[in-house]
């Protein structure tokens, strides 16, 4: 059990920062960015290939730029050419799926195994013993949380949110959306790059196909986390929801995996169940809280 939830807390902490940077173009901005996929393999892709060629912590580096990259090319896309939002993130992402497998060498995947990581070079430093991992993790999610709170306090976050509450308003006011989308944009993909930067150096792997579904499985675990963090809604609880959802997530996934409650072929069924109800849980509870007052009304 206990290895259960380190590797729920591990992985929970990496993926993270996928929920953290849907929070902030889906939640805030009201945009359904689905560059999200591609994004993150992007970042997995050069932070192997980088740590590959004996430059780990460049490749951490190179992985939150070349996210931002995709985030600018999304907003450009949206407000420059006038693409709706979503066909603007489905197009990045199709065209992300070439420049993938040029940063991976024209191969489908690879390999770390015999090469260093953050992660390895950390181990040497003997800082939190075998849960080295998890320390690292975390200091890369909760900075960036910390980092996240702070900005979206700042006069420049404040705008990018009220960009996501009213645009026509923001446009009245001076400020100017174009600028305020393209920079949400830009910092939520940085963010989903750092989580597929930092997923490949940890499972010492580059897949091509690594990035599927993660835009559904990030929001299912915002959702679960805003479901489970109940209370007055704020910033800061919202972007706590981000990382309470990956562990709760994670920790499930990991007890099946451990388990064998099912079988490993029956892991995408069981992964589209989950998402599927964390989606459908606050209609579900509204509907419950609906029936009950009827029953006490007659």
């Amino acid at each position: 059990m206990l290895y259960i939830l380190q590797t729920a807390l591990e992985l929970g902490f990496v993926y993270s920062l996928v929920a953290l940077a849907l929070f902030l173009s889906y939640r805030i901005l009201d945009i359904a960015d689905l560059t999200t996929d591609g994004c993150f393999v992007l970042g997995m892709a050069v932070s192997v290939s980088a740590a590959a060629a004996g430059h780990p912590f460049a490749g951490i580096l190179l992985g939150v730029i070349a996210g931002g990259c995709a985030g600018f090319i999304t907003a450009f896309l949206q407000t420059k050419m006038g693409v709706p939002s979503i066909l603007a993130g489905i197009i990045t992402n199709t065209g992300l799926y070439t420049v993938n497998l040029i940063a991976m060498g024209w191969s489908s995947n690879i390999s770390l195994l015999k090469q260093e990581t953050i992660y390895t070079l950390f181990k040497k430093t003997g800082i939190g013993g075998d849960w080295y991992e998890l320390v690292l993790s975390a200091a890369f999610a909760l900075t960036c949380m910390v980092l996240m709170r702070w900005f979206l306090s700042t006069r420049l976050g404040l705008s990018i949110r009220a960009t996501g509450d009213n645009m026509d308003m923001v446009s009245a006011s001076s400020i100017n959306p174009t600028y305020t989308i393209t920079v949400g944009l830009i910092i939520a993909n940085c963010m989903t790059g750092l989580s597929g930067a930092l997923a490949g150096q940890l499972q010492k792997t580059a897949d091509i196909n690594g990035g599927t579904g993660i835009v559904v499985i990030g929001l299912a675990c915002l959702i679960i986390g805003e479901t489970v963090l109940q209370g007055r809604k704020s910033i800061t609880r919202n972007i706590a929801a981000c990382l309470a959802g990956n562990i709760i997530y994670r920790f499930i996934y990991a007890l099946i995996l451990r388990t064998r409650v099912l079988p490993i072929e029956c892991l995408k069924l069981m992964t589209a169940v989950i998402v599927a109800l964390a989606i459908a849980a606050p209609t579900l509870r509204q509907n419950a809280a609906y029936r009950m007052k009827a029953r006490r009304e007659s």
